[in-house]
């Protein structure tokens, strides 16, 4: 039976990573940015018309007011379904912000089982110890970092707005997107941030756990040399 001390250890880093979970299946079902373009009528230079757009992951709204010369309030938008429409890079790089948030989601349930296991039991040095939980929270963190990059080289420099925009309306001219970052977005670093203290927790106590058990096997080290001879 494992000690209290590994119980406690064990126990706190797979709260840790079910919070992880928590966070990030929320994340992902938020808003994750606001943006507003300014728009006008193909070869007009007016720009007095707007389409603001409220988008998660998956679904979202988008408002236009004259863009380009009729209002739509409140209209859904299907994320994927949008991009599809227009081929190119913005659905490339918003299909991987996706497929990594599900690795990362799939690498703190393996953390999760991996902690839990060694909290009542005391596996040898393989993937189902210490060692799991170091690969599988690893993931998470790398994973989900690269979600955070990509997503804000996506929205900033891929143009997806501008394209879920022009998938639904092909005749307007845009400029001037003004782009707001949502919670669903910055709950990635809090879960992110936990991951990593999660693995923490654990090497903590491994760490000890080593250092107590060199300090036994070399018990004479520090001995007198007298009580060495006999």
């Amino acid at each position: 039976m494992p000690s209290a001390e590994k119980l406690a250890h064990f126990l706190s880093s797979s709260a840790l990573c079910a919070a992880g979970v928590v966070l990030l299946g929320f994340g992902m079902s938020t808003d994750w940015a606001d943006a507003v373009l300014d728009c006008a009528p193909p070869g007009s230079v007016m720009f007095n018309g707007t389409s603001s757009l409220k988008t998660g992951l998956f679904n979202g709204t988008e408002t236009k007011i004259k863009c380009p010369r009729i209002d739509s309030p409140g209209k859904p938008v299907i994320v994927f379904n949008r991009l599809a429409k227009l081929v190119g890079a913005p659905i490339i790089l918003h299909a991987l912000v996706v497929i990594l948030l599900a690795l990362a989601l799939l690498g703190s349930a393996g953390s999760i089982l991996v902690t839990l296991y060694n909290s009542f039991s005391n596996p040898y040095q393989t993937y189902m110890g210490p060692i799991g939980l170091y690969t599988c929270s690893g993931l998470s963190v790398c994973v989900a970092t690269l979600a955070l990059i990509l997503y804000v080289s996506n929205a900033y420099l891929g143009e997806m707005f501008q394209t879920l925009v022009k998938a639904d309306e092909a005749n307007v001219e845009l400029r001037n997107p003004k782009i707001t970052l949502k919670a669903g977005f910055f709950l990635l670093i809090p879960y992110i941030g936990v991951n990593l203290l999660a693995i923490l927790v654990v090497y903590l106590y491994v760490h000890a756990a080593y250092t107590r058990r060199k300090e036994q096997e070399k018990p004479t080290e520090d001995a007198p040399k007298e009580i060495m001879m006999y």
